[in-house]
């Protein structure tokens, strides 16, 4: 690698500004015009690093308009070498340091007060793809991937529900969708990586090749090392989407019915949705896709046995645009800033009815935000060891991913400390989190949250993060 150390110059507004140096006392970067004796010479980079209040401004905010901590400067790789330069520099000099997808935290976990936030979306290349898998850079939004995989006949085999996030960012957390019925998360379906450990190694690892390092990075939250590189696993795709909305009266007979669906994977996309009903109440709807390729066409009638809905609708789409359908709805949402308080647990099957129940009777529509997920997943699909789940075959996911509408931060402070009591009473009955949304929590919650598995996460960190360089935002080790 070249370990050169040389000036930067970089755009602020419209005027150049040269970057030479970094002072550790006031914690900022020094230009030519007012560098002093102290600074600390900036290495030299392919991409650029930036200190402009716009770009920090937009790396100190996330979809959540929550938390907002202010980094010092924000990397604009040119390389997977900028990384390493810029994380080995962290290490020397007592930053920290965190990547940034698409921006779609809800809660700061991918800010750094005071540090470097680096910004993957100049580093989005899809250098390969296979017939069985595809090699793309952390920084890809899975919406391109897929349609380059589609123009092949290919996709990977779980989609989010929103297409515009980036591969790295999901495979960071689990990636979770209506295919988790048959193939797990999108951690699962990942065959190699490459990444920056938080010392500052640049390491391709796979299960074969420094494995520690691949069952910890997949749902890692960041902690151990930065994903700078994936290879995900491809299969043939079908053509057409016949989307099936089933409603039923009530709770019990919503996720009942989902649990037969889910025995059999009689639909390549399972989930369901609550819905404030108009008078009050809720609407409960079983949400299953079957994907093919015509001439075949799916049995409906097999397809709906058993299942026993008051009332349904059955309609058709291309497969891509099944996929992409809440793309173009998010991006009209983003400009008008609402604060999302959002709460993802995962709850064991046995509770599930008793505490979506409770949860229900006490949630108002407004507080809902728009969307309420309910869905079952089996627990052996998922098989990356820090993803905690609920000791229980059958796993419920239930999402609030509320919008607080107009913005009102008293609401806000109100609906993050029912998230935490909701997060409590979730936790007595076997529950864990899913961590893509806003929950106060303390290190020593995280450390009950990965129980006996703490002891392998605070080595895994010694080993690849020794100074807690990465991602300090998820407040696991210290409070952010």
């Amino acid at each position: 690698m070249d370990t050169r150390l040389g000036r930067r110059a970089f755009l602020t507004g419209a005027a150049a500004v040269a970057v030479v140096a970094f002072d550790p006392g006031g914690l900022g970067w020094v230009t030519e015009a007012d560098a002093s004796p102290g600074g600390i010479t900036v290495p030299g980079l392919d991409g650029e690093l930036v200190v402009d209040p716009a770009s920090r401004a937009e790396a100190a905010d996330d979809y959540g308009h929550i938390v907002h901590r202010t980094p010092v400067a924000v990397l604009r790789p040119g390389s997977v070498r900028d990384i390493v330069t810029m994380v080995r520099f962290a290490n020397a000099h007592g930053l920290r340091v965190a990547m940034r997808g698409r921006g779609h935290s809800t809660f700061g976990q991918a800010q750094v007060a005071g540090g470097v936030v680096i910004d993957s979306r100049t580093l989005a290349t899809i250098h390969r793809i296979d017939a069985d898998r595809a090699v793309v850079d952390a920084g890809v939004a899975w919406l391109d991937l897929i349609r380059a995989t589609l123009a092949q006949g290919l996709t990977p085999p779980v989609a989010t529900d929103y297409l515009g996030l980036s591969v790295g960012g999901t495979l960071s957390v689990g990636g979770i969708g209506g295919a988790t019925s048959h193939f797990g998360l999108q951690v699962d379906n990942v065959l190699a990586l490459e990444v920056v450990t938080g010392d500052g190694r640049l390491l391709r690892c796979s299960p074969t090749e420094h494995s520690e390092l691949f069952r910890t990075v997949l749902g890692g939250l960041g902690q151990f090392a930065i994903i700078v590189r994936a290879t995900v696993r491809l299969t043939p795709a079908e053509t057409t989407a016949r989307v099936y909305n089933l409603f039923y009266p009530d709770l019990a007979s919503m996720t009942a019915a989902q649990r037969t669906a889910l025995a059999d994977r009689r639909f390549s996309y399972l989930e369901g949705q609550l819905i404030p009903a108009e008078g009050g109440g809720w609407q409960y709807m079983l949400e299953g896709v079957a994907y093919y390729t015509p001439p075949s066409t799916p049995d409906d009638a097999a397809l709906l046995a058993g299942l026993g809905p008051v009332s349904s609708q059955i309609a058709e789409m291309p497969y891509f645009d099944w996929l992409n359908r809440i793309y173009a709805l998010v991006e009209q949402l983003k400009p008008l800033r609402l604060p999302g308080p959002w709460i993802n647990v995962f709850l064991p099957d046995q509770a599930t009815d008793a505490y979506v129940g409770d949860v229900l009777a006490n949630l108002a529509p407004a507080d809902a935000g728009g969307v309420v997920l309910l869905y079952p997943v089996p627990r052996a699909e998922i098989t990356r060891p820090l993803v905690m789940l609920p000791d229980s075959p059958v796993v419920f996911l239930l999402a609030i991913l509320r919008a607080v509408s107009p913005p009102n931060d008293a609401d806000v402070q109100r609906l993050l400390a029912d998230n935490r009591v909701l997060y409590d009473e979730a936790r007595a009955v076997g529950g864990t989190h899913y961590p893509v949304g806003a929950i106060p929590l303390t290190p020593a919650d995280w450390r009950a949250h990965y129980g006996s598995r703490y002891a392998e996460v605070a080595l895994a960190k010694q080993h690849f993060d020794p100074n807690h360089v990465l991602t300090p935002g998820q407040g696991i080790f210290h409070q952010p």
